[in-house]
Parts: C-alpha cells; sequence; structure tokens
C-alpha cells in the first residue's frame, strides 16, 4: 500500500541505525517541519545527536522540505550541518531524484523519515525508498496540513492493525 510507511516510531531520535544496517541502508532523507523542528523552529538536542550520531555511523544525510521559506530550511540545515534542498513539492519524485542524485544512492539504498502520510511516505513510497513516519512534533499546524491529519489517522491505525 502506497500510503502505509515501512516503519513507525515516535519521533526521529528513537530510529535504531541497526534497521538500516540490516537492509543495506546508506543515505537518510529528513523532512524539517514537525519532523525535525516545531513550528516554533525549536529543534530537540536529541535530533542533533542522532544526526551527528548517524553521520559518525556513515550514513550520508540530506534535507528534503517542501517549504519554500529558505531561512527557516537554511538554519535547520546549518544546525545539523547537512546540505537541503526545498520546495521539493512532496509527494512528486522530482525532488526525490535530486536528494538521491547529491547522495548516490539508488532508491533501495535509502530512507525518507517524515511526519506526513500524504508528502513524505508517499513520495517516498512512489520512489521505493524505505518510508518511515514519525509522529508530528507539535499539535500547531499550518491549516493545509491540519485538514489531512484525520485521514491520516485512519491510515496509521490500519497499518498498526495490520503489523
Amino acid at each position: 500500500m502506497l500510503l502505509y510507511p515501512n516503519y513507525y516510531f515516535e519521533n526521529v531520535q528513537s530510529i535504531p541505525f541497526d534497521i538500516f544496517s540490516k537492509k543495506g541502508i546508506k543515505g537518510i532523507i529528513l523532512d524539517v517541519d514537525n519532523t525535525l523542528i516545531d513550528y516554533s523552529i525549536a529543534m530537540p538536542t536529541e535530533i542533533k545527536n542522532w544526526v551527528k550520531s548517524a553521520k559518525e555511523a556513515g550514513f550520508k544525510i540530506c534535507i528534503l522540505s517542501n517549504s519554500s521559506k529558505e531561512e527557516k530550511v537554511s538554519f535547520v540545515a546549518h544546525e545539523l550541518m547537512l546540505d537541503y534542498f526545498m520546495s521539493a513539492k512532496k509527494p512528486l519524485k522530482r525532488g526525490f531524484k535530486k536528494v538521491l542524485q547529491y547522495l548516490g544512492y539508488r532508491p533501495e539504498e535509502c530512507v525518507a523519515i517524515g511526519d506526513q502520510i500524504f508528502t513524505d511516505v508517499l513520495g517516498a513510497n512512489l520512489m521505493h525508498i524505505s518510508s518511515i513516519y514519525v509522529k508530528p512534533m507539535n499539535a500547531t499546524e499550518h491549516w493545509y496540513t491540519k485538514w489531512k491529519r484525520p485521514f491520516e489517522a485512519i491510515i496509521l491505525r490500519k497499518f498498526l492493525r495490520r503489523d
């Protein structure tokens, strides 16, 4: 099912690296809003530590965001010392293709992590990239995200019952 993530975790920092190694994952694609930062642009120290550990473990990491707010995305990228692509228009494939080219990996060698089913998970699955859904960091959201959450909840309930 294209709307089901391959994995589900509470947050980014709770994702164990061993699931990547077992599947031959070398590249990590990260969403920004409500995945790495909340809407007040607060980033938990645990996320910084997780990204640092992922780099030390040899993973190549890149940010892929639908945001068009350069200041915000570049701030996050700078804080984590990562490169980024923005205005991605996920779930369309274009942004994912750019990141794959940048990372130098095939889709099956990457994982995409995000908090939205209809953008992050669907886009990754369309590209045959392993997808990880994480719970949104904050309940405060923009209207264009908030209206999708009830539909995502239905999909997640079915996904969790399936496993």
